[in-house]
């Protein structure tokens, strides 16, 4: 039996076996019930032109400036100046001949002309394609050459790397926009592959006496493909629609507002989290949506934190790696103070925990204390953070617990993949219950689980414990020219996740282990380490190695076993005694061992180990 559900309702009962023989859970849908976006509203670029409509003279865009060579403030674009730009950016990419249909690509990092650009794609029905290098050495080219991309939009300094994919990508490149200037150097280069270059200035004036129709725009086209990692290597294009991402939109307001922290006007967004990925892209969308406000960062880890006690934003995504640092910062902090400041600190702690435990609203169970003690924490994230959302990894409980208390903000977790457009589970505020979960299905969502009996999860256990697997019309439409990886997941309408999750008494889900062999780090990044270890496996010193990771670390760790032969022989040329037990603890020995792993990870463009 499956225990009772606090915050989801059932609505399919579920059954010994599906049609591949596994067993599968009840169906459980969120209880805040859902209703998708308004009439009219049919496409991204709908949310957008309506809100610059009702909010023609509201901040939209934020970028930090800098004065004399110090850091100044935030200096806004209205939403009606955005749109401006984005008609003239449109006009321009369609003088290029570039169409509805056509895929465009955006590298760069977080900024309005980022923004911009997407915008003026969705204006025109254009497939938005970002590009990233995280996913490993060649993956621009690979997706630039794989979904066929004619016109790419990039910050400056990443001008030369697009430039080092030609002549590959010449084919199908045909246009190069620097979100900066462009130089003489740059120009003879992409001269070289027929390639036209422009820099965003003269870029706006390419189709000044030209004029275009925006074309018909429905929930069924595509918006955007997003590529993630694959498990061989190659980077899969996800294929949202636009009514997967209005789908989504719909549930995170749904959901904000049942838990009274519903999207205002008067809201401030920071973005920092890259909007190659789709957790900050649909968040940025659900602010647009609104009018509401967007500042982004400056690119630097390091001023982080600077930018945001200088924007005082009221919400903001973040990812485990990031959340661990300020934990870290903050515990060293508080600690660092004087005895009696620091034993003051930890009363105020363990009292307002102890209510907030007993059910007390975060604001409700110590006033005075937050006003006294954990105002100065406040103010370090500008003093007006209501609302900190984690995503890409698990949150540890100690860290998730300790911000809940201290910060003044509500911080919740949540769960979703880019096959699901994000948002697909979220912790609840006001309930600890929800801490070490990802919270209940958010209401746009069905979910269920599938047992996977090979790792001994049964899925109609108690608790009920198997693979996720989600439905919904914010379900991606399938891997771009990949349709065997498609069928792989997405089986009678269901998207199996390959995360192993556990239902919880209050309806929260809690994930617990990964099916096949491929995990996210700390920062959100996944790794395959299947084929780090087929990598290393070459390096004839060794015999085998393990890779392991988790998802609460940011770095990998391997245990290599050496080829006793070779070692030996190594040994012996270079003067080394011993016995094969007593080799291996040798520093010499291990930094050769070392030394020819590292050659080999830099012949295969993944990074160093140390």
């Amino acid at each position: 039996m499956s225990p009772e559900k606090k915050y989801v309702m059932e609505v399919e009962k579920g059954k010994e076996a599906a049609d591949d023989g596994r067993s599968v859970g009840p169906v459980y849908r969120s209880i805040f019930g859902f209703s998708n976006t308004r009439e009219g509203i049919d496409s991204c670029w709908d949310i957008f032109s309506t809100s610059v409509e009702k909010n023609p003279n509201k901040q939209m865009l934020g970028e930090r400036e800098t004065v004399n060579g110090k850091d100044g403030k935030y200096v806004w674009m209205t939403y009606k100046e955005v749109y401006d730009v984005v008609m003239k950016v449109g006009v321009s990419i369609r003088t290029c001949g570039v169409g509805q249909g056509s895929r465009c690509g955006i590298y760069s990092i977080n900024c309005s002309k980022w923004i911009i650009s997407m915008q003026a794609c969705n204006a025109h029905g254009i497939y938005c394609v970002p590009l990233y290098d995280t996913l490993g050495a060649g993956a621009v080219k690979y997706i630039i050459c794989h979904a066929e991309i004619s016109i790419v939009f990039a910050e400056e300094k990443n001008i030369l790397e697009v430039l080092k994919t030609c002549p590959n990508v010449s084919h199908c490149l045909k246009t190069l926009v620097s979100f900066g200037e462009v130089t003489a150097e740059q120009k003879l280069k992409a001269a070289e592959f027929g390639l036209s270059i422009h820099s965003w200035d003269d870029f706006l004036q390419l189709g000044k006496k030209k004029q275009f129709d925006l074309p018909v725009k429905k929930r069924t086209d595509v918006c955007t493909i997003m590529y993630t990692s694959g498990t061989t290597g190659d980077p899969k294009g996800v294929i949202l629609t636009n009514g997967s991402v209005l789908s989504i939109i719909s549930g995170v307001h749904h959901s904000l507002e049942s838990m009274n922290q519903k999207v205002l006007e008067v809201d401030i967004f920071y973005s920092y989290l890259p909007l190659a990925h789709i957790f900050d892209r649909v968040m940025e969308e659900v602010f647009i949506s609104i009018g509401a406000a967007i500042g982004f960062w400056r690119g630097d880890p390091k001023q982080l934190m600077e930018d945001i006690k200088e924007l005082k934003p009221t919400v903001f995504c973040s990812v485990p790696r990031v959340l661990d640092k300020m934990y870290a910062g903050l515990i060293e902090r508080t600690s660092s103070v004087s005895i009696l400041r620091y034993a003051i600190f930890k009363l105020a702690y363990a009292y307002k925990l102890h209510y907030m435990k007993k059910g007390y609203k975060h604001v409700e169970a110590a006033p005075g204390f937050d006003k006294i003690v954990f105002s100065k924490i406040k103010d370090a994230f500008g003093g007006n953070i209501r609302l900190i959302l984690s995503g890409g990894a698990p949150l540890a409980t100690p860290v998730e617990t300790f911000l809940r208390v201290v910060t003044g903000a509500h911080v919740l977790q949540g769960y979703g993949l880019t096959e699901t457009c994000a948002g697909s589970f979220a912790g609840l505020p006001d309930d600890l219950s929800m801490i070490g979960t990802v919270g209940p299905p958010n209401p746009n969502i069905d979910a269920r689980l599938e047992s996977v009996p090979e790792l001994g999860y049964d899925a109609l256990s108690n608790p009920p414990r198997g693979e996720i697997c989600m439905r919904g019309d914010a379900l991606f439409s399938g891997y771009y020219k990949q349709e065997d990886l498609t069928k792989e997941v997405l089986i009678d309408g269901w998207f199996h996740t390959g995360d192993i999750g556990e239902w919880q008494p209050n309806g929260s889900m809690k994930i617990i282990d990964r099916k096949k062999n491929i995990f996210k780090l700390s920062q959100g990044e996944y790794v395959a380490v299947e084929k780090l270890e087929n990598i290393f496996s070459r390096v004839t010193c060794i015999d085998a190695m393990w890779v392991y990771g988790n998802s609460f670390k940011s770095f990998l760790v391997a245990v290599v076993n050496p080829n006793k032969e070779l070692l030996e022989r190594w040994a012996e040329v270079n003067g080394v005694k011993g016995d094969f037990s007593s080799i291996c603890e040798k520093p010499e020995a291990r930094a050769y061992v070392l030394e020819e792993l590292n050659k080999m990870a830099k012949e295969n463009k993944v990074r160093c180990l140390y």
